[in-house]
């Protein structure tokens, strides 16, 4: 055998064995899959009804303020350690305006936390339901906002929270189901007269 024989092989082998350098795997991501949702009726104490998502817990009602006509309800979601607070306040002659601008507010002191804030406009004027919905991006403390007013006695509006850290990639798929959720219930209110 020479030389020739021998180091020809281990040369070839040596130069298609060279390659790319390893890189390590890139840290996965937990992929959350909810079921469709399926919505029923919900007739609360409270001079309004709407649809919920049977995903989440039953509803518990909190008096707030006998006074001033103020009462909570939150919609628990277990799975996705969320909960939609709704607040229902009485409109008045004279307070339509700063209950609008409190929701206004409520969700701009989100802002420094935000990358952004996009807002739509919701009306339904054969149910009378008029409002914005807005969806905060970035790490902050809620991801959704929302109110609906019939804009002569009737407010109510409502936050979405999780208990985690506010860690937007993380909750993103939570926040973009109960997205759909929060615009439906919107779109189910149904105000008793």
């Amino acid at each position: 055998m020479t030389l020739k024989t021998v180091m020809l092989p281990m040369l070839a082998s040596v130069l298609l064995s060279c390659g790319n350098d390893p890189l390590p795997k890139p840290k996965g991501m937990l992929r959350l899959e909810y079921p469709e949702p399926e919505y029923k009726k919900v007739d609360v104490p409270l001079p309004f009804t709407f649809e919920r998502n049977e995903l989440s817990n039953e509803i518990s009602e909190l008096k707030l303020d006998g006074v001033n006509d103020v009462s909570g309800i939150d919609i628990t979601y277990p799975t996705m350690k969320g909960t939609i607070y709704l607040t229902y306040k009485k409109v008045t002659d004279d307070n339509l305006v700063q209950l609008l601008t409190d929701a206004q507010n409520l969700t701009q002191k989100h802002a420094i936390k935000a990358d952004e804030i996009e807002g739509d406009l919701y009306e339904n004027p054969s149910k009378r339901v008029f409002g914005m919905y807005y969806e905060v991006g970035g790490n902050a403390a809620s991801q959704s906002q929302f109110y609906v007013t019939d804009s002569i006695n009737h407010f109510l509006s409502g936050s979405l929270y999780f208990y985690a850290k506010p860690n937007y990639d993380s909750i993103y798929p939570a926040a973009s189901y109960l997205k759909n959720d929060i615009k439906h219930l919107m779109e189910s209110i149904e105000w008793k007269e």
